[in-house]
Order: C-alpha cells, then structure tokens, then sequence
C-alpha cells in the first residue's frame, strides 16, 4: 500500500479528494433543491405561512 503514494503526492491526493467530495454534495444539494418533492426550503415557507394563516384565522373567530 505504501508504493502507492509513492506515485502520487499525499497532500495533492488529499486535496483533490475533498474538493471532489465537497463539489459532488454541492450538486447533489442543488439538484434535491430543483425537485419538487425534496425541496426543504420552499416546503419550509409554505408550511410557515399556513400555519401563521391558521392561527391568524383563528384568534379572529
């Protein structure tokens, strides 16, 4: 296992795979977002304003 990094520089490697790594979660957050059905954030404000619509419905009755 050790003649491996003989050929490659450890700190480039590392690099190289954290950056993959952090680009790859990126992508797979942003194409979540795109969908209907995984998207955290436009569910997270229409639940808000439905609840602050019923409770505004029902402190008037």
């Amino acid at each position: 296992m050790w003649r491996i990094w003989l050929l490659f520089d450890p700190r480039r490697a590392l690099v190289a795979l954290f950056t993959f790594l952090a680009v790859l979660a990126l992508l797979i957050h942003f194409i979540l977002l795109s969908t209907e059905r995984f998207n955290w954030m436009q569910t997270a404000a229409v639940d808000t304003t439905a609840v602050e619509a019923q409770a505004g419905t029902s402190t008037l009755s």
